[in-house]
């Protein structure tokens, strides 16, 4: 059983997808992704020239090329080509408010006419931020960097300063950015990984890891197999509590609180990456939805605006290694005023009452889609977290990584490319999920939901 606080619906009654279906819709839809998007074909070919794969991140990157925006406003963008999209991606999380949401862009105008982009000195505003993110998180001590990735980094770092411990242990198929140490069992093939019960890291040779442990999501059996094997070395445990870099995999009902257990017993830093959840799980994000208190957690996209902002943060024996000095934080960029302006608004825009309703918007869109799948007897279930919501293409629960690699992966490829051929942007295939921002509406879900209908149709055309 799931933990009661998210979502997940699974079909009563399922049929196969008829044999060959998927593959021949999707031959067609690759063809008319080719014919309507010639004005991105040709920026693609001429940024390759100086962008590797033609792209900024290699996330943003499709064969054969991606579509590539020009514009944004609330929550809609314009492709190059001049076709509007419904934006269901809005950045992983980070346009939460909005694209040019007025609130955020008054902010941000005020300190580019009136206080400046940076000092690199103490400044009031990043004190404001720090005592509301406090407040909101509900942790002691807070750090600003500018990406997760930094946040991640410094956290773990944070963590082995305080235990004297090295090694650390993470997901196995989770995604925490790009540190060398958060690398390790990435969506690895399963013909590198050994068993289910006795998982093997896999190490990309660009990387310089140092000792992981990896363990399945849901499994507290396996995590404290290897707490008391090897806790003593272990300074960290870093997880996301709801993991959204496979679609949404939710904790069952009391794996988090398991977790938590076992990390006090071991003396393990309990640090929950919420680079993905933050604002987008709730209010307070997912840790106090959830009801489970991290040492750590780090934070980006939703608390931002759009800008680069990212945090880590947690109980104060924790953080004070880096006031004593057994950690020194750096960052030139660190909670500039400009992004401190566009958190001030972020913070006043992301009321509970704002997230109650946008969640409510994408319940009442995952509920549609239940219909649908119910109707067509489609063999798909919903997910969703807070204002995220995914289809996963299986009828049976996903719970960690190897559940995820067992999902038809074919059919979703197709539901993502029917929809971008049909102007709804969403990330691609089963590696991400739609974000309802506060600047959607009911009537821009049915969209999505239209859109899935007639898939579903096709699919058992």
């Amino acid at each position: 059983m799931h933990d009661p606080r998210t979502h997940r619906s699974l079909p009563e009654r399922s049929r196969p997808v008829a044999a060959g279906r998927a593959e021949e819709l999707l031959a067609s839809e690759w063809e008319r992704f080719a014919s309507s998007t010639s004005a991105s074909r040709e920026h693609n070919d001429r940024a390759s020239r100086t962008l590797p794969l033609g792209v900024t991140s290699s996330f943003q990157h499709w064969d054969p090329y991606p579509v590539s925006i020009r514009s944004a406003r609330g929550a809609w963008l314009t492709d190059v080509d001049g076709r509007r999209f419904l934006d269901l991606s809005m950045g992983f999380g980070a346009m939460l408010v909005g694209h040019l949401n007025p609130v955020v862009v008054e902010h941000v105008e005020q300190a580019l006419h009136e206080t400046g982009t940076l000092f690199v000195t103490p400044s009031p505003q990043a004190t404001d931020m720090s005592e509301r993110f406090c407040r909101r998180f509900g942790i002691d001590m807070i750090r600003f960097t500018n990406s997760g990735t930094e946040s991640l980094m410094y956290a773990i770092r944070a963590a082995r300063a305080f235990t004297l411990r090295k090694a650390i242990v993470k997901i196995e198929g989770g995604y925490h950015g790009g540190y060398d140490a958060l690398q390790v069992s990435v969506k690895p093939a399963l013909a590198d990984i050994g068993p289910a019960d006795a998982p093997v890291g896999d190490v990309p040779f660009d990387v310089e890891a140092g000792t992981v442990h990896v363990v399945a999501y849901n499994d507290l059996p396996m995590l404290e197999r290897t707490l008391a094997a090897h806790g003593s070395e272990i300074a960290a445990l870093v997880v996301e509590p709801v993991i959204e870099n496979l679609a949404i995999v939710l904790p069952d009902e009391g794996y988090l609180a398991g977790v938590r257990e076992l990390c006090d017993q071991h003396g393990v830093v309990l640090i929950f990456d919420e680079v993905k959840t933050g604002l987008t799980a709730g209010p307070a994000g997912a840790a106090q939805r959830l009801g489970v208190q991290p040492d750590l957690i780090t934070l980006a996209k939703s608390i931002g605006g759009g800008l680069p902002l990212a945090a880590f943060g947690g109980k104060r024996e924790v953080m004070e290694v880096v006031v004593d000095g057994r950690m020194a934080h750096f960052g030139t960029y660190n909670g500039n005023p400009l992004v401190m302006a566009a958190a001030r608004a972020v913070d006043e825009i992301c009321t509970p009452e704002a997230l109650a309703a946008a969640e409510a918007i994408n319940v009442r869109a995952l509920t549609a889609i239940d219909e649908v799948i119910a109707e067509y007897e489609l063999p798909a279930h919903t997910v969703g977290l807070g204002v995220k919501g995914c289809v996963t293409w299986s009828t049976t629960p996903v719970r960690n990584y190897r559940d995820y690699k067992a999902t038809d992966f074919g059919v979703a490829e197709l539901a993502w490319l029917w929809g971008v051929n049909r102007q709804i942007l969403t990330p691609p295939g089963l590696d991400e999920q739609w974000l309802v921002s506060l600047a959607h509406t009911d009537e821009d879900m049915s969209l999505l939901v239209d859109d899935f209908a007639a898939l579903a149709r096709a699919l058992r055309g």
